[in-house]
């Protein structure tokens, strides 16, 4: 299996980096970090040939990977017999790119336990944005390489509900990288004067930042009460309609506590990231995040034309 590439852009994007102890785990053109204590991936990094994508007909059984402890993954039984859906991180079209054996390979693949984090499936047009952000973005950088990098994963809080032994994330968080051309501060790219591009154009690393929230937008004693009363049924916890937001990838390192290495850097939106505070050296479940801080920079987006990208 080849995994992700961390240099597949052509600058590097390396895997986020956990102050937890995560399991390594290379998929085709994928790779899932696995965190055992959450039994789910605290993140996934893949990458995206727009050229060469494969359209596959959706086939494939979830199923264990033989190389994981059963104990340290989700399997069926979480589940069985409720409204969750098994959420792919990756999406399944995202890998499915190259020579027809390697698409199906990669296909097959992201039909992996550890691969899914249990969502809401109630379909609503948010949802439906969130798993076509790829899409929006791709069309964008089309101009240039037809590449991304796409990185995503839940937020893992302390007061996540548990439900037949595993904390059911309620937020989830999405970056997708790309390369574009350079631009100056006065709206010139590097070599040449503004509004004129120099040949070949100066080339950068780019980067936009997404969370996902399917927590119920209700009062916080409603909120616990109900959530108590389903989990003493078995019952699911309580979820809400996702709700999608363009955020600062700074905002993303400091949620998760992942170390996203150039990404910060290199997001097209900018502005100072949120830094909620924790003691050194805590496990990102240690960190409590009930109520989503609404950041000034933080936009719900219903619609890809409210997606905020370079010259849109």
């Amino acid at each position: 299996m080849t995994g992700y590439d961390a240099h597949f852009l052509g600058f590097s994007v390396p895997l986020p980096v956990s102050p937890a102890d995560l399991r390594v785990l290379d998929y085709t053109h994928f790779s899932v970090l696995l965190d055992p204590l959450r039994r789910l991936a605290a993140a996934t990094a893949c990458t995206v040939d727009g050229a060469t994508l494969q359209a596959l007909r959706r086939s494939g059984r979830w199923r264990l990977d033989a190389r994981v402890p059963n104990g340290e993954q989700s399997g069926g039984e979480l589940y069985a017999g409720n409204p969750l859906d098994r959420g792919h991180l990756v999406r399944r079209l995202d890998p499915v790119w190259g020579d027809a054996e390697t698409a199906a390979r990669a296909n097959h693949d992201t039909f992996t336990y550890t691969n899914a984090a249990p969502q809401v499936n109630r379909f609503n047009q948010s949802k439906e944005l969130w798993n076509g952000l790829e899409d929006h973005v791709l069309r964008y950088a089309a101009a240039h390489d037809h590449r991304l990098a796409v990185q995503t994963g839940p937020v893992f809080a302390a007061d996540d509900p548990l439900y037949r032994g595993v904390r059911i994330p309620r937020l989830f968080w999405k970056v997708v990288a790309w390369v574009g051309p350079g631009r100056l501060p006065d709206g010139g790219t590097p070599g040449g004067p503004p509004g004129r591009s120099p040949e070949p154009a100066a080339r950068v690393l780019q980067a936009t930042g997404f969370v996902l929230d399917q927590t119920p937008q209700l009062e916080d004693a409603k909120l616990y009460e109900i959530t108590a009363q389903a989990l003493a049924r078995d019952d699911i916890p309580p979820l809400g309609p996702f709700r999608t937001y363009q955020v600062p990838v700074g905002d993303v390192a400091a949620l998760t506590r992942l170390d996203l290495g150039p990404l910060p850097g290199a997001d097209v939106l900018a502005p100072p990231p949120l830094r909620p505070a924790a003691p050194a050296g805590t496990r990102p479940t240690d960190i409590t995040i009930h109520r989503l801080p609404r950041a000034r920079a933080w936009s719900e987006i219903r619609t890809p034309d409210q997606i905020a990208l370079p010259g849109r």
